[in-house]
């Protein structure tokens, strides 16, 4: 989501994650003539593009001494400001250059102030974590400069959360075929029919037409796709959007947004299932710290997509063909000012590309998901809802640890809590974490056992049955008192887990001779091969077994997508043989 109208402020982003490609899809404009024989908004605007740098490199700087100043919030909202110069200017910044590099040099920017590289760890008598900003034109050798004269900081989590593209940003390739343009006076009929079976209204335009032929031939792929991850969240989606009383079929605005990836991120800095940028984030009470950002939750961001959208509703009457124009693009009133009507199609030859395709594509995808099998999408099963345990963790735990204890993987945990920004959860505060169903309560159970400020660096192994703490100490190389200390208490007569720190342990395994018929006894496992696009729960679907059971066999998230001839174990009963593979 690119600023609305009531959200617009600072677009800052992670950049080793942003996907830098442009947002224009081209299509036809609705009368016959084509979208490509009109100037560009930066041919007929480029003298502004000087004026709109200079006024947001101003508010840059005076971000910068107020930061200086520890005005924080002051400094924030210089640097809002510096970047709606750019995205509230009505040029699409993908049209110039030389304005589309300055944009992605002034987020990077404002993502180095806003959230610093170096913060350092809290210390005995102090009440605040100091924070050293990032943010001069030689940031390397600025934190080199930083190491010399502090401390060595301890590193935050070990590793950050992963993104995906927007689907939005591939589309901005894409110009309609010749043959996709092509609309009958019966598919308009058609539509005018299909469009009552939808709970909201709008104005049927040829242009709706025109991406349900995308989707039916080259963008099938796409669409099927979105189809089938939707199971994931629809159901809470469309809760959520009930509750706060906006029309519940715009819920499939995430398979736009985000294709139903909770870690989907654009070019202009919009992350999440439903693509906020920061500032908008914020204002709807997305938090937004450097251990957790809320714009990639489930529940929390879908409920603000839902205010949002509620508030554009509102604000346009109930005219959701501008509120969802307004959705992707903050600069609507102005374009309503230039057309003298607030109707979306009037004001389409005002609005840049990006969002004069952004409406008709969503009012198609609405209306191929209604009813998917009349526009030739047959056999197509939503995947199952999410489902999940939530447990109350307290300071920073290790998800290492979650999964250790949870018998998962550490991509598992991610996948449950894709607003963590690291492997860890918050420091110095309590976290709802999301566990795989039935596990929440082995998990509170344990936590117990390790103190709160050892969470973050503690392990679980396993104990074998008449394994004592000696044999343990021998197999890990952790020392006899070290096991103690974190397992006082413990009878290995009853446990099955102990806690261990997590450097400098040999995870061996402690097996005691076994006979022959108990190794013939033991289960056997088999193997396939996943093929391209293969999740372990679309695997465990095909061989009707637990996705959550098979995930945790191979210690891998259930719906991470696998690699091509990527071997997968199940359980020898399913009657797979060796790595064949049956559809």
């Amino acid at each position: 989501m690119t600023p609305s109208s009531l959200g617009l402020a600072a677009r800052t982003f992670l950049v080793a994650a942003a996907i830098f490609s442009a947002t224009i899809i081209q299509a036809q404009i609705p009368g016959g003539s084509s979208a490509r024989d009109i100037p560009t908004e930066v041919q007929k605007t480029d003298p502004r593009v000087d004026q709109i740098i200079e006024r947001a490199n101003d508010h840059f700087r005076k971000g910068k001494l107020n930061l200086e100043d520890n005005k924080r919030e002051q400094a924030r909202d210089e640097f809002d400001k510096a970047v709606d110069e750019i995205l509230i200017s009505g040029i699409d910044v993908r049209a110039s250059q030389r304005l589309q590099t300055f944009y992605l040099e002034l987020v990077e920017k404002v993502y180095r102030e806003e959230v610093p590289l170096v913060q350092q760890a809290p210390q005995p008598q102090q009440n605040a974590t100091p924070v050293i900003a990032q943010g001069s034109a030689n940031p390397k050798a600025e934190t080199e400069n930083v190491a010399k004269a502090q401390p060595k900081q301890p590193q935050i989590g070990f590793r950050q959360q992963g993104f995906d593209p927007s689907p939005l940003d591939p589309l901005s390739k894409l110009i309609l075929t010749e043959e996709e343009k092509k609309v009958s006076d019966l598919d308009i009929a058609t539509l005018e029919e299909a469009k009552n079976s939808l709970d909201f209204r709008f104005t049927i335009n040829p242009l709706i037409q025109q991406f349900i032929n995308y989707y039916q031939g080259r963008g099938r792929t796409t669409m099927e796709a979105g189809l089938r991850r939707s199971g994931r969240f629809m159901k809470m989606a469309r809760d959520t959007f009930r509750q706060e009383g906006v029309p519940e079929d715009l819920a499939w605005l995430g398979q736009i947004e985000s294709g139903w990836s909770p870690r989907a991120y654009s070019y202009a800095a919009a992350s999440g299932l439903w693509q906020f940028v920061p500032a908008t984030g914020r204002a709807y009470g997305l938090k937004q710290t450097a251990w957790i950002d809320e714009r990639n939750s489930i529940e929390q961001a879908t409920r603000a997509s839902a205010r949002l959208l509620k508030t554009l509703g509102k604000k346009y009457n109930g005219n959701w063909e501008l509120a969802l124009a307004a959705y992707n693009n903050g600069s609507i009133d102005r374009a309503i000012a230039r057309a003298g009507v607030a109707n979306f199609w009037s004001i389409y030859p005002h609005l840049v590309q990006q969002t004069r395709d952004y409406v008709p594509n969503i009012l198609a995808t609405i209306l191929i998901a209604k009813n998917p099998e009349k526009y030739g999408f047959r056999g197509i099963r939503p995947e199952l809802p999410w489902a999940y345990d939530r447990v109350e963790v307290s300071n920073a735990t290790s998800l290492r640890l979650i999964a250790d204890v949870t018998d998962t993987s550490v991509d598992y945990i991610q996948a449950l809590n894709p607003e963590l920004r690291r492997d860890t959860t918050p420091r110095g505060e309590s976290y709802m974490l999301r566990v795989p169903p039935g596990k929440s309560k082995q998990l509170a159970s344990l936590l117990k056992r390790v103190p709160a400020d050892r969470r973050d660096s503690a392990r679980v192994i396993s104990v074998a049955s008449g394994e004592d703490l000696q044999s343990v100490a021998n197999r890990t190389g952790v020392s006899l008192a070290i096991l103690q200390s974190m397992n006082a208490g413990v009878d290995l007569k009853t446990a099955n887990k102990l806690f261990v720190p997590s450097n400098n342990i040999r995870l061996t395994n402690w097996r005691r001779a076994s006979s022959s018929a108990d190794a013939n006894s033991a289960p056997s496992l088999s193997k396939v091969r996943a093929r391209k696009g293969d999740t372990i729960a679309k695997i465990a679907g095909m061989y009707k077994l637990s996705a959550a059971d098979l995930a945790r066999l191979n210690g891998i998230g259930p719906d991470v997508e696998l690699q091509a001839g990527q071997e997968i174990r199940l359980p020898g009963s399913t009657g797979a043989t060796g790595s064949s593979r049956r559809r």
